[in-house]
């Protein structure tokens, strides 16, 4: 699990960005620290699948116990 005050920073640095791009700021990449894409349920930072949401191994997990829909083995 990732650090609460990691996930928290990360959160807000998204959150000021999408503010500047809304009000129209030339310059949003004026963020001094990027802001990463983290797991939704672990927090984890690698491997993140933007579609999802989630890191592989948790995208894993959920894929297996079939609770994600549409979702289907490739091979069986």
């Amino acid at each position: 699990m990732a650090k609460k005050s990691k996930i928290a920073k990360s959160l807000r640095l998204l959150q000021k960005r999408r503010e500047l791009i809304l009000s129209g700021e030339k310059k949003y990449n004026r963020v001094s620290t990027r802001g990463v894409n983290r797991c939704k349920i672990t927090g984890r930072p690698k491997a993140y699948m933007r579609f999802f949401g989630l890191s592989r191994l948790t995208f894993r997990e959920l894929a297996l116990k079939g609770e994600l829909p549409g979702v289907v083995k490739a091979s069986k």
